[in-house]
């Protein structure tokens, strides 16, 4: 009778295996991904030229600009800081924790795919006082007589437990493909702020750069209005009539504004400075940048076909990554239209009293199946499938107007590249044309045959002249560092990572040790 009842247990168990093996496999209910279309043009509007040698259309063998992007600019304080961004960068550090969130998450989900085991033991300790008392165990009495004196029993339990929900409308499959897509999402993300981040360091840089060489523009007027002053003060001590006395006093407020202005100009390079070591996650008074008249070179950047920025952009990508998630989503809702099945099994010992608790005689054991359907819930059920599908369109759109914007911003680098090319041009011949005019004017005050206002008319229009060079030069670094960033800046979609194998960042020596 045992050995027929225990076959009979084994049949009930080998089949919920089978039953369980078949919904691993299964089908899947919901919509299968397919990444919709988005607009993409064959070519880029903008077309350069022999004018613009800071970009050109990419050849079959050319590449994006990859991993340290920045060194193309050879400046050596972004060779020096840019790598500590990812490290120490505190929004970098917060997309990462986040991305770690994600692909914690997908384990969560994963593990529902497999059975729950549990073990459970339990020992009990009863008494009483006097008379006779039985209990009853495992099949067995125990008899206890105390006549009168207190009497005790130890007994105990041991069992262990397995409980299993089988996935057979994939609602846990289309779960895990929702984390996972959520996953790489977040880490497109990550990729897209550390991008950000660099940008924005690169772009603090070059401004400070910029700032430094204002400086320095500034310093070379106030050393050439204080020749002007030299030459004024001497013309009219020499009785000569080009420089009377308003003539001086010209002079004098021409250089005083310069030197007001020099002054003025180090609180803009402070500022970009402090900026620069909140980027690295410095405090900023623990890092000094002296000047510097290095400028940095406006780098070549080859330029691929529109689609590869569908490739190449990591908000793109992250983009695309929800809209996978929303799909999955959809098939998550669709499968609380189904029945969900459950299949539970314990085995173990219960003895009183405790001694043999492991013997065969006080095995016990249990197997079954519980099964669940909604049959009316008033279309909450339909209203949460309608509620993923908006989402899930939602996303779409979102999707082809993350794309639409990508063009638009490497359309608008392109075209602000080519524009600023030949303002540089137009500004360099003006700038050669106004120092020359100045030359001219102060030789000719220094003759007598023009006064002083000649003189400080073309010292104005040089400043400015010069001023506005530094200026353009400064949107074209920008431009270009623009460009390389919208292009992605090096990265690839293919640089995402599966879940059960996550990226990882360096560990930041500023925070403690992880628990």
């Amino acid at each position: 009778m045992r050995r027929a009842r225990t076959s009979q247990v084994s049949r009930i168990v080998v089949g919920a295996a089978a039953t369980a093996c078949l919904s691993l496999v299964g089908c899947a209910v919901g919509p299968d991904y397919h990444r919709p279309g988005a607009p993409v043009a064959a070519q880029f509007k903008e077309r350069p030229d022999a004018d613009q040698p800071q970009w050109r259309q990419a050849t079959p063998a050319d590449a994006a600009p990859k991993g340290d992007w920045w060194t193309a600019f050879h400046d050596p304080l972004l060779d020096e800081l840019e790598p500590q961004v990812a490290v120490s960068n505190q929004t970098v550090r917060q997309a990462y924790a986040n991305y770690r969130q994600a692909v914690a998450e997908v384990k969560v989900a994963r593990a529902q795919l497999f059975p729950t085991l549990g073990l459970t033991g339990s020992v009990t300790r009863t008494g009483g006082a006097g008379g006779a008392a039985t209990t009853t165990g495992a099949g067995s009495a125990v008899a206890v007589t105390g006549g009168g004196a207190r009497s005790s029993l130890t007994s105990g339990t041991l069992e262990g437990s397995a409980s299993w929900t089988l996935d057979l409308w994939g609602q846990v499959r289309r779960l895990v493909e929702e984390n996972t897509a959520i996953a790489q999402a977040d880490e497109a993300t990550l990729a897209n702020a550390t991008l950000s981040e660099q940008t924005l360091l690169a772009t603090s840089v070059i401004e400070l750069r910029m700032a430094d060489a204002g400086i320095d523009l500034e310093e070379k007027t106030v050393k050439a209005y204080q020749d002007a002053l030299r030459v004024v003060r001497a013309q009219g001590e020499a009785g000569v009539s080009s420089a009377p006395p308003s003539a001086v006093i010209s002079a004098q407020v021409q250089l005083e504004s310069a030197q007001a202005v020099l002054i003025g100009l180090g609180v803009a390079r402070a500022q970009y400075a402090h900026a620069i070591a909140v980027l690295v996650g410095k405090n900023p008074a623990d890092l000094d940048i002296p000047r510097s008249t290095q400028m940095p070179t406006l780098p070549e950047i080859p330029v691929g076909v529109p689609s590869t920025l569908l490739e190449r952009r990591p908000d793109i990508a992250a983009a695309e990554r929800t809209m996978k998630a929303q799909n999955a989503a959809v098939g998550v809702a669709v499968a609380a239209y189904y029945p969900t099945i459950s299949l539970a099994a314990a085995g173990g010992f219960e003895q009183a009293p405790l001694a043999g608790l492991l013997h065969a005689a006080n095995h016990v054991w249990s197997i079954g199946a519980n099964g669940s359907e909604t049959l009316f819930d008033f279309g909450a059920r339909h209203g949460q499938v309608q509620a993923a599908r908006a989402a899930y369109d939602a996303a779409v759109a979102n999707y082809r107007n993350v794309v639409l914007t990508a063009f638009l911003d490497v359309e608008n680098d392109l075209s602000n590249l080519r524009i600023l090319t030949h303002q540089a041009q137009a500004l360099e011949v003006a700038v050669h044309d106004a120092v020359r005019g100045t030359e001219i004017a102060l030789h000719e005050f220094e003759a007598g045959t023009v006064d002083y206002t000649t003189v400080a008319a073309a010292q104005e229009i040089q400043l400015a002249d010069q001023q506005s060079a530094l200026s353009v030069e400064q949107s074209r670094l920008l431009a270009a560092l623009s460009l390389i960033a919208d292009l992605g800046g090096g990265w690839s979609q293919s640089d995402l990572h599966s879940p059960s194998r996550p990226m990882s960042l360096p560990a930041d020596p500023s925070e403690p040790p992880a628990r």
